[in-house]
Protein backbone atom coordinates (compact mmCIF):
# COMPACT_ATOMS: atom_id res chain seq x y z
CA UNK A 1 0.00 0.00 0.00
CA UNK A 2 1.37 3.35 -0.96
CA UNK A 3 2.20 5.67 1.86
CA UNK A 4 -0.52 8.17 2.77
CA UNK A 5 0.05 11.52 4.39
CA UNK A 6 -2.07 13.99 6.28
CA UNK A 7 -1.93 17.62 5.32
CA UNK A 8 -2.26 20.86 7.22
CA UNK A 9 -5.50 22.84 7.40
CA UNK A 10 -6.01 25.61 4.89
CA UNK A 11 -5.04 29.21 5.70
CA UNK A 12 -8.32 30.81 4.80
CA UNK A 13 -11.93 30.26 3.95
CA UNK A 14 -13.16 32.91 1.51
CA UNK A 15 -16.91 32.98 0.89
CA UNK A 16 -18.60 32.47 -2.49
CA UNK A 17 -21.62 33.80 -4.31
CA UNK A 18 -23.39 30.55 -5.18
CA UNK A 19 -26.62 32.21 -6.25
CA UNK A 20 -24.99 34.04 -9.16
CA UNK A 21 -23.40 30.82 -10.39
CA UNK A 22 -26.68 28.94 -10.45
CA UNK A 23 -28.26 31.55 -12.71
CA UNK A 24 -25.42 30.97 -15.17
CA UNK A 25 -25.55 27.19 -15.30
CA UNK A 26 -29.24 26.28 -15.34
CA UNK A 27 -30.44 25.16 -18.77
CA UNK A 28 -33.54 23.46 -20.11
CA UNK A 29 -34.17 20.13 -21.83
CA UNK A 30 -34.61 16.46 -21.11
CA UNK A 31 -32.10 13.67 -21.49
CA UNK A 32 -33.27 10.17 -22.34
CA UNK A 33 -31.74 7.45 -20.19
CA UNK A 34 -31.91 3.71 -20.19
CA UNK A 35 -33.36 1.87 -17.23
CA UNK A 36 -31.02 2.06 -14.25
CA UNK A 37 -31.64 -1.59 -13.50
CA UNK A 38 -32.61 -0.69 -9.94
CA UNK A 39 -36.09 0.86 -10.15
CA UNK A 40 -36.61 3.96 -8.09
CA UNK A 41 -38.96 3.30 -5.16
CA UNK A 42 -42.43 4.66 -5.88
CA UNK A 43 -43.14 7.96 -4.12
CA UNK A 44 -45.55 7.92 -1.23
CA UNK A 45 -49.01 9.39 -1.74
CA UNK A 46 -48.33 12.07 0.84
CA UNK A 47 -45.05 13.94 1.33
CA UNK A 48 -42.94 12.97 4.34
CA UNK A 49 -43.10 15.23 7.38
CA UNK A 50 -40.44 17.94 7.75
CA UNK A 51 -37.01 16.61 8.62
CA UNK A 52 -36.32 17.13 12.35
CA UNK A 53 -33.08 18.84 13.36
CA UNK A 54 -30.21 16.39 13.52
CA UNK A 55 -27.09 16.45 15.66
CA UNK A 56 -24.20 18.26 13.92
CA UNK A 57 -21.00 16.34 13.21
CA UNK A 58 -18.85 16.71 16.37
CA UNK A 59 -15.46 18.37 16.43
CA UNK A 60 -12.54 16.07 15.60
CA UNK A 61 -14.69 13.91 13.31
CA UNK A 62 -14.71 13.99 9.51
CA UNK A 63 -18.06 15.18 8.15
CA UNK A 64 -17.41 12.93 5.14
CA UNK A 65 -16.68 9.64 6.95
CA UNK A 66 -17.80 10.00 10.55
CA UNK A 67 -14.33 8.88 11.68
CA UNK A 68 -11.73 10.82 13.70
CA UNK A 69 -9.91 13.36 11.54
CA UNK A 70 -8.17 16.70 11.74
CA UNK A 71 -9.49 19.69 9.76
CA UNK A 72 -8.02 19.61 6.26
CA UNK A 73 -8.82 21.16 2.87
CA UNK A 74 -10.96 19.42 0.29
CA UNK A 75 -9.60 18.21 -3.03
CA UNK A 76 -12.04 16.83 -5.59
CA UNK A 77 -10.64 14.90 -8.57
CA UNK A 78 -12.44 14.02 -11.80
CA UNK A 79 -11.43 10.44 -12.60
CA UNK A 80 -11.69 8.53 -15.87
CA UNK A 81 -13.68 5.32 -15.68
CA UNK A 82 -13.68 3.61 -19.08
CA UNK A 83 -11.99 0.17 -19.11
CA UNK A 84 -8.63 1.45 -20.52
CA UNK A 85 -8.39 3.78 -17.50
CA UNK A 86 -8.47 0.90 -15.02
CA UNK A 87 -7.05 -0.02 -12.58
CA UNK A 88 -7.20 3.35 -10.87
CA UNK A 89 -4.61 4.85 -8.55
CA UNK A 90 -5.50 6.53 -5.26
CA UNK A 91 -9.23 5.87 -5.54
CA UNK A 92 -9.30 3.76 -2.37
CA UNK A 93 -8.15 6.73 -0.26
CA UNK A 94 -11.12 8.93 -1.20
CA UNK A 95 -13.48 9.85 1.63
CA UNK A 96 -16.35 10.03 -0.81
CA UNK A 97 -16.90 8.98 -4.43
CA UNK A 98 -19.69 10.17 -6.72
CA UNK A 99 -20.66 8.30 -9.90
CA UNK A 100 -21.91 10.62 -12.66
CA UNK A 101 -23.27 9.91 -16.13
CA UNK A 102 -21.47 11.46 -19.11
CA UNK A 103 -21.77 11.27 -22.89
CA UNK A 104 -22.72 8.01 -24.56
CA UNK A 105 -24.17 6.60 -21.34
CA UNK A 106 -20.68 6.17 -19.86
CA UNK A 107 -19.78 7.35 -16.36
CA UNK A 108 -17.01 9.24 -14.61
CA UNK A 109 -16.06 9.42 -10.97
CA UNK A 110 -15.76 12.52 -8.82
CA UNK A 111 -13.59 11.49 -5.86
CA UNK A 112 -13.42 13.76 -2.80
CA UNK A 113 -10.36 13.76 -0.52
CA UNK A 114 -9.68 15.41 2.83
CA UNK A 115 -8.71 12.85 5.48
CA UNK A 116 -5.88 11.16 3.54
CA UNK A 117 -3.88 12.02 0.46
CA UNK A 118 -2.31 9.27 -1.65
CA UNK A 119 0.86 10.00 -3.61
CA UNK A 120 -1.02 10.29 -6.90
CA UNK A 121 -4.60 10.02 -8.16
CA UNK A 122 -5.98 9.13 -11.54
CA UNK A 123 -6.27 8.81 -14.41
CA UNK A 124 -7.66 12.36 -14.44
CA UNK A 125 -10.19 13.50 -17.07
CA UNK A 126 -12.25 16.56 -17.92
CA UNK A 127 -14.86 18.40 -15.86
CA UNK A 128 -18.56 18.78 -16.65
CA UNK A 129 -21.14 21.47 -15.90
CA UNK A 130 -22.83 19.23 -13.31
CA UNK A 131 -19.66 19.27 -11.18
CA UNK A 132 -20.19 22.93 -10.37
CA UNK A 133 -23.59 22.37 -8.77
CA UNK A 134 -22.54 19.15 -7.04
CA UNK A 135 -19.44 20.70 -5.46
CA UNK A 136 -21.13 23.90 -4.27
CA UNK A 137 -22.20 22.13 -1.06
CA UNK A 138 -18.53 21.70 -0.12
CA UNK A 139 -17.94 25.45 0.20
CA UNK A 140 -14.86 26.28 -1.86
CA UNK A 141 -12.94 23.07 -2.64
CA UNK A 142 -10.07 22.56 -5.06
CA UNK A 143 -10.98 20.66 -8.25
CA UNK A 144 -8.38 18.75 -10.25
CA UNK A 145 -9.38 17.90 -13.82
CA UNK A 146 -7.69 17.52 -17.19
CA UNK A 147 -9.58 20.27 -19.00
CA UNK A 148 -13.03 21.28 -20.22
CA UNK A 149 -14.88 22.54 -23.24
CA UNK A 150 -13.93 26.12 -24.08
CA UNK A 151 -17.44 27.43 -23.39
CA UNK A 152 -17.45 25.84 -19.93
CA UNK A 153 -14.21 27.47 -18.78
CA UNK A 154 -15.80 30.79 -17.72
CA UNK A 155 -18.34 28.94 -15.57
CA UNK A 156 -15.61 26.97 -13.84
CA UNK A 157 -13.60 30.14 -13.24
CA UNK A 158 -16.67 31.86 -11.74
CA UNK A 159 -17.70 28.85 -9.63
CA UNK A 160 -17.19 28.66 -5.85
CA UNK A 161 -14.17 26.39 -6.22
CA UNK A 162 -10.48 26.49 -7.13
CA UNK A 163 -10.19 25.04 -10.66
CA UNK A 164 -6.87 23.26 -11.15
CA UNK A 165 -6.45 22.03 -14.73
CA UNK A 166 -2.88 21.26 -15.84
CA UNK A 167 -2.46 24.67 -17.49
CA UNK A 168 -3.08 26.36 -14.12
CA UNK A 169 -1.06 23.93 -12.00
CA UNK A 170 1.45 22.27 -14.35
CA UNK A 171 3.66 21.03 -11.53
CA UNK A 172 0.77 19.06 -10.05
CA UNK A 173 0.43 16.58 -12.94
CA UNK A 174 2.48 13.74 -14.38
CA UNK A 175 2.07 11.34 -17.30
CA UNK A 176 2.45 7.58 -16.99
CA UNK A 177 4.40 6.48 -20.06
CA UNK A 178 3.23 2.91 -19.49
CA UNK A 179 -0.32 3.89 -20.44
CA UNK A 180 -1.84 5.29 -23.60
CA UNK A 181 -3.18 8.85 -23.69
CA UNK A 182 -5.63 10.18 -22.69
CA UNK A 183 -5.81 7.63 -19.87
CA UNK A 184 -2.37 8.38 -18.44
CA UNK A 185 -2.65 11.75 -16.65
CA UNK A 186 -2.29 11.74 -12.86
CA UNK A 187 -2.51 14.49 -10.26
CA UNK A 188 -0.12 14.82 -7.33
CA UNK A 189 -2.53 15.96 -4.61
CA UNK A 190 0.00 17.66 -2.34
CA UNK A 191 1.16 19.89 -5.21
CA UNK A 192 -2.42 20.48 -6.33
CA UNK A 193 -3.43 21.81 -2.90
CA UNK A 194 -0.28 23.93 -2.80
CA UNK A 195 -1.68 25.67 -5.90
CA UNK A 196 -4.94 26.34 -4.00
CA UNK A 197 -3.72 27.28 -0.50
CA UNK A 198 -7.09 28.75 0.48
CA UNK A 199 -9.18 25.71 -0.41
CA UNK A 200 -11.83 25.27 2.26
CA UNK A 201 -11.59 22.62 4.96
CA UNK A 202 -14.07 19.75 5.02
CA UNK A 203 -17.47 20.99 6.19
CA UNK A 204 -20.85 19.51 6.99
CA UNK A 205 -22.53 18.36 3.76
CA UNK A 206 -25.55 16.76 5.43
CA UNK A 207 -24.28 13.24 6.09
CA UNK A 208 -24.99 11.70 9.51
CA UNK A 209 -23.25 8.64 10.94
CA UNK A 210 -24.23 6.22 13.67
CA UNK A 211 -26.48 3.27 14.41
CA UNK A 212 -28.42 1.82 11.49
CA UNK A 213 -32.12 2.55 11.21
CA UNK A 214 -34.52 -0.24 12.06
CA UNK A 215 -35.89 -2.45 9.33
CA UNK A 216 -34.32 -2.59 5.93
CA UNK A 217 -34.11 -5.54 3.60
CA UNK A 218 -31.25 -8.06 3.70
CA UNK A 219 -29.20 -7.81 0.51
CA UNK A 220 -25.94 -9.44 -0.55
CA UNK A 221 -25.55 -7.67 -3.87
CA UNK A 222 -26.99 -4.69 -5.71
CA UNK A 223 -26.33 -3.58 -9.30
CA UNK A 224 -26.98 -0.10 -10.68
CA UNK A 225 -27.06 0.26 -14.45
CA UNK A 226 -26.35 3.22 -16.69
CA UNK A 227 -26.89 3.08 -20.47
CA UNK A 228 -23.28 1.97 -21.11
CA UNK A 229 -21.88 0.95 -17.72
CA UNK A 230 -22.88 -0.79 -14.52
CA UNK A 231 -21.79 -0.90 -10.89
CA UNK A 232 -22.21 -3.83 -8.54
CA UNK A 233 -21.83 -3.65 -4.76
CA UNK A 234 -21.37 -6.95 -2.92
CA UNK A 235 -21.58 -7.20 0.86
CA UNK A 236 -18.52 -8.67 2.57
CA UNK A 237 -19.77 -9.80 5.97
CA UNK A 238 -16.25 -10.65 7.17
CA UNK A 239 -14.79 -7.21 6.55
CA UNK A 240 -18.09 -5.33 7.04
CA UNK A 241 -17.92 -3.43 3.75
CA UNK A 242 -19.24 -3.37 0.20
CA UNK A 243 -16.90 -4.53 -2.55
CA UNK A 244 -17.16 -2.38 -5.66
CA UNK A 245 -17.25 -3.86 -9.18
CA UNK A 246 -17.42 -1.98 -12.48
CA UNK A 247 -18.89 -3.62 -15.57
CA UNK A 248 -18.70 -7.02 -13.92
CA UNK A 249 -15.06 -6.78 -12.81
CA UNK A 250 -13.79 -6.07 -9.29
CA UNK A 251 -12.67 -2.46 -8.92
CA UNK A 252 -9.02 -2.59 -7.89
CA UNK A 253 -6.37 0.06 -7.49
CA UNK A 254 -2.65 -0.07 -8.19
CA UNK A 255 -1.83 1.03 -4.64
CA UNK A 256 -4.54 -0.31 -2.31
CA UNK A 257 -6.14 -3.33 -3.97
CA UNK A 258 -9.90 -3.87 -3.84
CA UNK A 259 -12.07 -0.75 -3.65
CA UNK A 260 -14.67 -0.89 -0.87
CA UNK A 261 -17.25 1.32 0.79
CA UNK A 262 -18.88 1.30 4.22
CA UNK A 263 -22.05 2.86 2.81
CA UNK A 264 -23.43 2.96 -0.72
CA UNK A 265 -26.12 5.48 -1.64
CA UNK A 266 -28.13 5.06 -4.83
CA UNK A 267 -29.51 8.59 -5.24
CA UNK A 268 -32.18 8.83 -7.94
CA UNK A 269 -31.87 12.13 -9.82
CA UNK A 270 -32.99 13.87 -12.99
CA UNK A 271 -30.45 13.64 -15.82
CA UNK A 272 -31.17 16.03 -18.67
CA UNK A 273 -29.36 17.64 -21.59
CA UNK A 274 -26.92 20.47 -20.95
CA UNK A 275 -26.01 23.20 -23.43
CA UNK A 276 -22.61 21.53 -24.01
CA UNK A 277 -21.45 18.64 -26.18
CA UNK A 278 -18.25 16.71 -26.75
CA UNK A 279 -15.97 16.80 -29.81
CA UNK A 280 -18.10 14.13 -31.50
CA UNK A 281 -21.25 16.20 -31.07
CA UNK A 282 -22.77 14.08 -28.29
CA UNK A 283 -24.75 16.21 -25.86
CA UNK A 284 -23.32 16.28 -22.33
CA UNK A 285 -25.81 15.17 -19.68
CA UNK A 286 -26.55 17.46 -16.73
CA UNK A 287 -27.14 15.65 -13.42
CA UNK A 288 -29.42 17.65 -11.14
CA UNK A 289 -28.38 17.32 -7.49
CA UNK A 290 -30.47 20.18 -6.09
CA UNK A 291 -34.04 19.23 -5.26
CA UNK A 292 -35.43 16.10 -3.65
CA UNK A 293 -36.23 12.53 -4.46
CA UNK A 294 -35.87 8.94 -3.37
CA UNK A 295 -32.76 6.92 -2.65
CA UNK A 296 -31.59 3.51 -1.52
CA UNK A 297 -28.99 3.32 1.24
CA UNK A 298 -26.89 0.14 1.56
CA UNK A 299 -25.17 -0.44 4.90
CA UNK A 300 -24.42 -3.43 7.11
CA UNK A 301 -25.74 -5.89 4.53
CA UNK A 302 -29.19 -4.28 4.35
CA UNK A 303 -30.98 -1.94 1.95
CA UNK A 304 -32.98 0.97 3.35
CA UNK A 305 -35.47 3.04 1.40
CA UNK A 306 -34.67 6.72 1.83
CA UNK A 307 -35.47 10.25 0.75
CA UNK A 308 -32.92 12.93 -0.17
CA UNK A 309 -33.32 16.69 -0.03
CA UNK A 310 -31.06 19.57 -1.03
CA UNK A 311 -32.95 22.88 -1.20
CA UNK A 312 -30.15 24.95 -2.76
CA UNK A 313 -26.68 24.43 -4.18
CA UNK A 314 -25.02 25.89 -1.10
CA UNK A 315 -26.89 23.44 1.15
CA UNK A 316 -25.82 19.94 2.07
CA UNK A 317 -27.81 16.86 1.07
CA UNK A 318 -29.93 15.35 3.83
CA UNK A 319 -30.90 11.69 3.70
CA UNK A 320 -33.88 10.55 5.73
CA UNK A 321 -36.07 7.52 6.26
CA UNK A 322 -39.43 7.60 4.43
CA UNK A 323 -41.06 8.98 7.59
CA UNK A 324 -38.59 11.87 7.77
CA UNK A 325 -36.11 10.75 10.45
CA UNK A 326 -32.37 11.28 9.73
CA UNK A 327 -30.85 8.15 8.18
CA UNK A 328 -27.39 7.38 9.55
CA UNK A 329 -24.60 6.10 7.34
CA UNK A 330 -22.05 3.56 8.56
CA UNK A 331 -18.80 5.30 9.55
CA UNK A 332 -16.24 4.99 6.78
CA UNK A 333 -16.00 5.73 3.07
CA UNK A 334 -19.18 6.35 1.09
CA UNK A 335 -20.06 5.90 -2.58
CA UNK A 336 -22.96 7.93 -3.99
CA UNK A 337 -24.31 6.67 -7.32
CA UNK A 338 -26.26 9.45 -9.05
CA UNK A 339 -28.61 7.13 -10.88
CA UNK A 340 -31.26 8.16 -13.42
CA UNK A 341 -34.81 8.25 -12.12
Amino acid sequence: MAAERRHAPSRGRPGAAVTVLLCAVMTAGLYGCADSGTPEPAPTSTPPPPTPPSTPVPQGVSPFTGLPARPAPVLAVKIDNVPPARPHTGLGAADLVYVEQVEGGQTRLLAVYSTDLPERIGPVRSARESDIELLAQFGRPALAYSGSQTALKPLLKAAPLYPLPPEDAPGAYVRDRGRAAPHNLYVLPGRALAAAPDAQDAKDIGFRFGAAPSGGEPVNERTVRFPASRYTFTWNATEKNWRVAMDGRPARTTDEGQVTAATVVVQYVTIRSSRFHDVLGSVSPYTETVGSGSALVLRDGRAHDARWSRPAAGDGTAFTTPDGAPLNFAPGRTWVVLAPR
